[in-house]
């Protein structure tokens, strides 16, 4: 393995992105524009931001775009130098005192706010019980969590601390997506500690100032996007996703709603550490990182799920490239669709090879921003999914999310509000224990334990893939050891002991034996006995008899729905016959086929069916001709005739896949599948 394929293989998906944007443009001689702070004082917005103001301008009391999380402080927190911090954190980065208004056209526009000092009053908990405490910690998690913005007002960002002892605080936070990506949160955690330290102990700022703010990157985005750079983007996405797919059809538990939700759910990930160090050894030898790796399998296991061959996912890039824009607390965040185009022959080794490809390219193209992207794509539009992209992945490594200041910890840990804007996310994290995360999916279309089983398809698929990544990956198991062992042996093991062989006809005589007053069949205001559904049926077998009908004579049975319809079924076993049901619906050409290929010779059918067939050969029996008299005696049952081994009917298939073939049945096979829904959970008819 060469030293480049090497160093790709230990990159992490914001290194590879910077690398293969470096080597895209050192490829076509140009140099990254710098970006300079601004001279205009209209501050338009950024793309990603222009489209989240865009969204919640049609839901302003939705708190889809709040982005709220956590620091947990232990040890003895100096709540004025906590206030002290914030304060100068909003003065350092200008989002977090920005106003969003819109002009006389109604376009959108931020306005900077002088700076204000931030205020806390901790809400004291220390005389509840720990249960009272989770109680209350949970209330107000929620409360700000889901409280809307009012952009025009501001501020973009919420607080609030809560005291659980001397020693432990929690200060929820919650930003509007407006300012803040995943990134910013990191930054803002960061930085708070930084200033908390410096006025603990009265020293210089150890921050650097800001050469820009966000609203530098927004102006420079829109001005070098009209340039040729711009150009050269589009160029290469509209190659790229010439003719992509809509929707990507994962099955789902649920029709899909004209209108999404956006409600969601998580199920917890755990991938563990020594599969984590397989995949990321396997990744080393094929040159790729532990991203690709892991992009690889979750499309063969969308392929698996859908049967399409051709594949969009998306995922998340920090789109820091420029070291100005690395410190800012901003929603810069880009979104890169990763389209595989496959074939089912493919090894695994061969389509993570296809993916690598794919995600290098991508990477050296990652600053048109997805907005742009979807307005020149112009896709179907549709309020019921998310437009181009439905199933996004993000495999991060472990972020710094613990700071340490003298004697104080802070521990950042994000919220979740229980909404989701895709159908399908997978998002793990590369931790010391491994990969861990988690599978948010759209409570609209999935239910949880779907999302239980394709979590183990996943995490099987993986361990299989390392195991033969030569094996086609259509054939790459999925299924758990308990799915296998479910499938395999649990759910065929449906043999029944009967206590002889019996036919169909002779378990319902017993029945009669047992209870001849009670109701057999009811249709609309008409019943019958047992006792009376036996005579009936008896006499028809004996005229049947009459007519030469005897072991597996196939008899044609064509009635409506009706008693008619059973008495015709025990009537035919009864003589010994088979009967080969006729539906009426039928085209004739059909019922035709089936006689003649059936070789049937005798005809069971009701007065108003008889002109469906033409005279000929086969004997016809109206069965409203055959009820007997009131005062007739019963007719006697008919013994020995066939065994439990003989013919019980013979159904036609649809022909959908070519000329209808007829499938013979047995008594026996009858009786065994009756006998397994009596005994086996949640099959019995009843």
């Amino acid at each position: 393995m060469d030293n480049l394929a090497n160093r790709i293989a230990n990159l992490s998906p914001e290194q590879l992105a910077q690398v293969t944007q470096r080597l895209q443009q050192k490829r076509q001689g140009q140099s990254t524009i710098e970006i300079q702070p601004r001279s205009n004082p209209t501050f338009s917005l950024s793309f990603a931001q222009q489209r989240i103001w865009f969204l919640h301008q049609l839901q302003p009391e939705s708190p889809l775009y709040n982005v709220p999380a956590s620091i947990q402080i232990v040890g003895p927190l100096d709540v004025a130098l906590l206030e002290q911090s914030l304060t100068a954190l909003c003065h350092r980065h200008e989002p977090l005192r920005t106003v969003f208004i819109t002009n006389s056209a109604g376009e959108p526009l931020q306005v900077i706010q002088p700076g204000q000092s931030w205020s806390l009053a901790p809400i004291d908990l220390q005389s509840l019980s720990s249960e009272k405490q989770q109680k209350t910690i949970s209330q107000q998690a929620i409360a700000i969590a889901t409280t809307p913005f009012n952009l025009t007002q501001g501020p973009p960002l919420r607080t609030a601390l809560l005291r659980l002892n001397a020693d432990h605080h929690i200060l929820l936070l919650c930003f509007h997506h407006i300012i803040v990506d995943g990134w910013a949160l990191g930054i803002f955690v960061q930085e708070l500690t930084a200033f908390y330290e410096t006025f603990q102990n009265q020293s210089l700022p150890p921050l650097s100032p800001l050469k820009i703010q966000s609203v530098d990157y927004a102006a420079w985005q829109r001005q070098w996007l009209q340039g040729e750079a711009g150009d050269r983007l589009r160029r290469y996405w509209l190659k790229q996703l010439q003719d992509v797919p809509t929707l990507l059809e994962l099955p789902t538990d649920y029709p899909r709603p004209p209108v999404q939700s956006l409600q969601g759910a998580r199920y917890p990930l755990h991938l563990g550490r020594s599969l984590t160090q397989l995949l990321k050894q396997f990744g080393q030898s094929e040159g790729v990182t532990l991203f690709i790796t892991v992009l690889t399998a979750f499309k063969v296991l969308l392929y698996r799920y859908t049967g399409q061959t051709d594949l969009l996912v998306g995922t998340p890039v920090a789109n820091r490239h420029q070291v100005a824009t690395e410190r800012l607390i901003d929603v810069l965040m880009n979104t890169l669709p990763l389209r595989t185009q496959l074939q089912e022959d493919w090894t695994f080794r061969t389509l993570l090879h296809r993916v690598r490809d794919v995600v290098i390219e991508a990477n050296a193209h990652p600053n048109l921003p997805f907005e742009k992207l979807v307005e020149i794509l112009q896709p179907a539009r549709s309020r019921s999914y998310a437009p181009l992209l439905q199933v996004m992945l993000s495999v991060q490594t472990s972020p710094l999310d613990r700071h340490t200041c003298g004697n104080l910890t802070l521990k950042l840990e994000p919220l979740y509000t229980g909404s989701t804007q895709f159908d399908l996310v997978l998002n793990l994290l590369d931790t010391a224990e491994g990969l861990e995360g988690w599978l948010e999916y759209s409570t609209d279309l999935f239910a949880p334990e779907t999302i239980h089983r394709m979590a183990g398809h996943l995490q099987t698929l993986l361990e299989n893939s390392l195991v033969a990544p030569d094996c086609q990956i259509a054939q790459i198991p999925l299924l758990t050891r308990l799915e296998q062992k479910q499938q395999l042996q649990k759910w065929n093991n449906t043999a029944a002991a009967l206590p002889e062989p019996q036919c169909i006809h002779q378990l319902f005589e017993q029945q009669v034996e047992r209870t001849p007053d009670a109701v057999a069949v009811v249709f609309e205001a008409t019943q019958l006995s047992y006792q009376a559904l036996n005579t009936r049926a008896n006499q028809l077998a004996q005229h049947l008899q009459s007519l030469g009908v005897g072991a597996e004579t196939l008899v044609g049975l064509c009635v409506e729905r009706s008693l008619e319809m059973i008495v015709g079924v025990l009537g035919i076993l009864k003589a010994g016959g088979a009967y080969v049901p006729l539906d009426p619906s039928y085209p004739r050409e059909r019922l035709r086929f089936m006689l003649q290929d059936a070789q049937v010779s005798v005809l069971v059918t009701q007065t108003q069916f008889l002109e469906i067939f033409p005279q000929s050969e086969i004997r016809r029996i109206c069965l409203e001709q055959e009820q007997p008299a009131p005062a007739q005696a019963p007719a006697a049952n008919i013994q020995g005739v066939v065994t439990a081994h003989n013919l019980a009917y013979v159904i036609y298939t649809s022909g959908s896949t070519g000329t209808p073939k007829g499938v013979q049945i047995q008594h026996q096979s009858v009786v065994n599948f009756l006998t397994a829904m009596q005994t086996a959970p949640g099959l019995s008819p009843t």
